[in-house]
C-alpha cells in the first residue's frame, strides 16, 4: 500500500486528488494539508511514502517543506512529489535542488497522475516531460559546477556510468540493458552512487550529473 500526505492550500484541487487517490486499490490517502506548516508536522507523525507538496503555500512554502524533510533522517523514508501549476521556473529548480523526487503538473491526465504516484514511491526520479526538457535546456548557458565535478571522483567507472544513464531518464531494466548487466546489478550501481555522493534520490542524481558536466544537455 503506498501511503500519501496532499499538502496544498486549495481545497477544490485537494479534494481532486483525493478522490482520484481513493479510487486506488494500492494508494491510501493518509491526511491533508492546507499549508506547509501542517504539512510538516503531519508528515512526521504519519511518515507517508509519498507527500504530494504544492510549490506556493502560505505560512511555510514547498520548497522550504521539502528542504527540511530531506533534512531529516527520520523522514530518509518520504518521497517529496512536487505539485506545480508551471513549468520549470526558480521555484521548481530550487525545489529539485532542495531534495524534492520530481514534479507532476496540476492539469497532468489522471492516469499519468497516478503513475507517477507509484513511480515516486519506487524511488525512481519523477520529471513531467516538459519539466526535463526545461532543467536540460537551462544547462546550456550554464558551467559546470567543480564541486559537482569533484564529488563524482569517489565513483568507480561503472558507478559513473550508470549515473549518466540515469540523468538520461532510463530506467533500471533500461540501464542493465545498456551496460550489459543484470537490473539487480545496476540498481546496486546506483544505489551506492547515492550513498557516495549523498544525494538523497534520483532526482538529485540528475541534478548533479548535469551540473558536474557528466552528462551534456545534447546527450539527452
Amino acid at each position: 500500500m503506498i501511503r500519501v500526505l496532499l499538502v496544498d492550500d486549495q481545497p477544490l484541487l485537494r479534494s481532486g486528488f483525493r478522490a482520484l487517490l481513493d479510487l486506488e486499490d494500492d494508494i491510501e490517502v493518509v491526511a491533508e494539508a492546507a499549508d506547509g506548516k501542517e504539512g510538516l508536522a503531519l508528515v512526521r507523525q504519519h511518515l507517508p511514502d509519498i507527500a504530494l507538496i504544492d510549490i506556493q503555500m502560505p505560512v511555510i512554502d514547498g520548497i522550504e517543506a521539502t528542504r527540511r524533510i530531506a533534512a531529516d533522517p527520520a523522514l530518509a523514508g518520504v518521497h517529496v512529489v512536487i505539485l506545480t501549476n508551471y513549468g520549470l521556473d526558480e521555484y521548481v529548480f530550487n525545489a529539485l535542488r532542495a531534495g524534492a523526487a520530481g514534479f507532476l503538473v496540476k492539469d497532468i491526465v489522471p492516469e499519468d497522475f497516478l503513475h507517477g504516484v507509484r513511480v515516486a514511491a519506487r524511488g525512481d526520479a519523477l520529471l513531467a516531460p516538459s519539466i526535463t526538457r526545461k532543467l536540460i535546456n537551462r544547462y546550456i548557458t550554464q558551467p559546470v559546477n567543480s564541486g559537482a565535478d569533484s564529488a563524482l571522483e569517489e565513483l568507480t567507472n561503472r558507478e559513473r556510468e550508470a549515473v549518466a544513464l540515469v540523468a538520461q531518464g532510463l530506467s533500471n531494466e533500461q540501464i542493465a540493458n545498456r551496460m550489459v548487466i543484470s537490473p539487480m546489478t545496476a540498481k546496486t550501481h546506483i544505489n551506492r552512487a547515492m550513498v557516495k555522493l549523498r544525494v538523497r534520490d534520483r532526482a538529485q542524481l540528475v541534478v548533479l550529473a548535469y551540473e558536474s558536466g557528466l552528462v551534456a544537455p545534447r546527450d539527452s
